[in-house]
């Protein structure tokens, strides 16, 4: 009988036989989120991109992918690059052998840059060893074939420039300079007060009505300014003006272009980088005190309760009457201070005094107004690193909300409102701020911590799963002067979902408010000069003229950009503020602090100090020689021997044990303690 003969195929069952399908390939742009970290969003979604998948592509090109199953669901991988994002960046530049070198400051490029030798911009610009510079592509890396570059400007030295801002600022992608035809429109600018008023009828002067600007000790961008008066039936009335941007601002011009990329200022921690010249922000369009400006104003009334009963927007010239600083105010308010320790003309002094208490009672009763409709305010501390002329860190401010920041707080909530209420009525396309209920499974992710906080009482915990506003403040109320208040805020402020700028009105859940835009920041915000324009045009009948027609256009798109720069600009200050926090820390490794843990993840828990609000990680190799599990419901750390438990609020007293400058990062451990617990753990420190 004849042998069988062998198979040497496949002998798994169900493999389909003949020729593989072909993978499908997918469309989109591809955003590296950290080095060989990165997403390609795609109109079929959004995909990680697989290991080793990025092959020669960079941040922000257009490229194609094909999906390949992988662990954690499927995977992107780069199949090619259809259209460039980076022409230029800024990079270090070095020797290597016959080459040029250029490394990126950005770490996601992933790639080094090569001049060739016969290229002569390193002799022409004078560049050295080790300075900062920049490069334009002249090839893009394949995998092939090395990149190149040439250089086309010598920044500075690594001696002149503090080489880790510079990192955080090429890491984000910040435009640093203004094209020179911006520059060229912003110096012909002046402001031109009394031809405003002469040539524009509509517009009124409101240059003898009492006004102040206030704002941090150190702005130099007065955007906006407030005054408020008594009304004879107990009433009151509240006026906010707005610098008018839009009026030296033309649609279209560069200063407007170069706006429009930018979308908004970036406050870093050394430095701002402005959406306009400085030629505006910091002069034009400032309203700074005893000088004439020209403004977009609301005047709202409001009954003795503190409820509007009407309101009106207008083009408006003003004179600001002094510019005062949140301290002075505070001082004031709490009798620290008198009406004669105001920087104003001393035969105002008593003016102001009096109109400033007018508007902190404004406040108060808009506080009471925006809770009972269902507002949730969340506390929260803002850590400001100080620092030398040098640009070396000094300490902390940690700046907390009071009665003046409140003040100023609740009368743009309030403008805001107004403004979008108008335009809402009225249908008027604009960049509306839309911020959605947060989703069940978010809220979820806080009952366990706050239940085990001590925060929540019978039937919260369903009525946070439901999104409901008042139960969220309620838990906030109940944490106010606990241990566990600026972290109970922290946690259900990450439940929530992001704002964003929608074309069309969809109510702000936060607020409480049926109708919300911004208005109120039009030198360091684009969308609120988009609303600017939007306002004017309604105010003149002319919301389906040219020019709105042509905003109407770009309007999603826009929209779209000013989210996602939004989010980009606070990483970036959110970065810059790490690495001076750890240069401060460099310097003090070794000293024992108290702190609150704020986060745990499975490589351990981070603590946040209680002086500086500076955060660092104490991983679980510091906790001891016991193996932790973490318990993602609880958002704990539970060490399997002892039971011990890290949790969130829990204090904790730790030594600061590294730095790592350039990443922002700070390491602590548990301080030494006299004995050992057995099997020579460490016994925690805890408070």
């Amino acid at each position: 009988m004849a042998r069988k003969r062998p198979h040497h195929g496949s002998t798994r069952r169900g493999r389909a036989q003949g020729p593989r399908r072909p993978r499908k390939v997918l469309t989109g742009i591809l955003r590296v989120l950290r080095p060989g970290v990165a997403v390609v969003e795609t109109s079929e979604g959004t995909f990680d991109v697989a290991r080793q998948g990025l092959r020669e592509a960079m941040s922000g090109d257009e490229v194609q992918v094909f999906l390949a199953d992988g662990r954690g669901g499927r995977k992107a991988i780069v199949h090619s690059v259809l259209q460039r994002a980076t022409q230029t960046f800024i990079g270090r530049f070095g020797q290597a052998g016959p080459l040029g070198a250029v490394v990126p400051l950005d770490t996601r490029m992933g790639h080094d840059f090569f001049v060739v030798p016969e290229d002569p911009s390193p002799r022409w610009l004078g560049v050295a060893e080790g300075d900062v510079v920049v490069a334009r592509i002249t090839e893009y890396p394949t995998r092939y074939t090395a990149a190149t570059v040439t250089l086309d400007r010598r920044v500075g030295s690594a001696d002149e420039l503090d080489m880790n801002i510079e990192s955080v600022i090429a890491s984000h992608g910040l435009a640093t300079d203004f094209s020179p035809s911006t520059l060229a429109e912003a110096e012909d600018v002046v402001p031109a007060v009394g031809e405003a008023l002469a040539a524009e009828p509509r517009r009124r002067d409101l240059r003898d009505v009492l006004c102040v600007t206030i704002d941090p000790a150190d702005a130099r961008d007065f955007d906006d300014a407030v005054g408020a008066r008594r009304l004879p039936d107990g009433g009151f009335e509240l006026d906010v003006h707005i610098a008018d941007v839009t009026h030296y601002l033309s649609w279209g011009s560069s200063m407007d272009l170069d706006a429009r990329a930018r979308t908004c200022s970036v406050y870093l921690v050394d430095r701002v980088i402005p959406m306009l010249p400085e030629r505006l922000c910091n002069d034009v369009c400032s309203l700074r005190p005893q000088e004439d400006r020209l403004a977009m104003t609301v005047r709202m009334r409001l009954d003795a309760r503190g409820r509007v009963t009407g309101y009106d927007a207008m083009a408006s010239a003003i004179r600001s009457n002094a510019r005062l600083c949140y301290d002075e105010v505070d001082a004031l308010l709490s009798g620290r201070s008198s009406a004669a320790d105001l920087p104003a003309d001393p035969a105002e002094k008593d003016q102001l005094a009096e109109m400033l208490r007018v508007l902190d009672q404004v406040r108060e009763l808009r506080e009471r107004v925006r809770a009972e409709r269902g507002a949730i305010d969340f506390e929260t501390r803002e850590a400001k690193v100080a620092l030398d002329a040098d640009g070396h860190p000094t300490g902390v401010t940690v700046r907390q909300r009071s009665r003046a920041t409140g003040l100023v707080e609740e009368a743009m909530l309030l403008a805001n409102e107004c403004v979008a209420k108008i335009l809402a009525d009225a249908e008027v396309p604009a960049a509306f701020r839309v911020h959605e209920r947060p989703s069940a499974e978010d809220l979820r992710r806080t009952i366990l911590p706050l239940d085990e906080m001590g925060l929540l009482e019978e039937g919260d915990a369903a009525a946070l799963l439901a999104g409901d506003p008042f139960a969220i403040s309620r838990v906030l109320e109940r944490s106010r002067g606990t241990g566990g208040e600026y972290l109970a805020s922290a946690l259900l402020l990450r439940a929530q979902r992001r704002a964003t700028y929608l074309p069309h009105n969809e109510g702000h859940y936060a607020l409480g408010a049926s109708a919300y835009c911004h208005f109120t920041s039009p030198i360091r915000r684009y969308p609120d000069d988009v609303v600017h324009r939007a306002l004017k045009a309604h105010l003149a009948g002319k919301d389906g003229g040219r020019e709105q027609r042509a905003v109407e256009r770009v309007l999603p798109q826009l929209c779209e950009a000013c989210s996602s720069m939004e989010r980009t600009a606070d990483a970036a200050a959110r970065d810059s503020q790490k690495v001076k926090m750890a240069e401060l820390y460099e310097g003090r490794v070794g000293q024992v602090e108290r702190g609150v843990v704020s986060g745990c993840e499975r490589f351990g828990a981070f603590v946040s100090l209680d002086e500086t609000c500076a955060e660092g990680l104490l991983p679980v190799r510091a906790l001891g020689h016991e193996w932790y599990s973490y318990d993602e419901d609880r958002m704990a750390l539970v060490g399997e021997s002892t039971g011990t438990v890290w949790r969130l609020g829990q204090r904790v007293e730790v030594e600061v044990v590294g730095v790592d400058v350039a990443r922002g990062q700070i390491d602590f451990r548990l301080p030494e303690r006299p004995g050992r617990q057995a099997g020579g753990r460490r016994r925690p420190s805890l408070l």
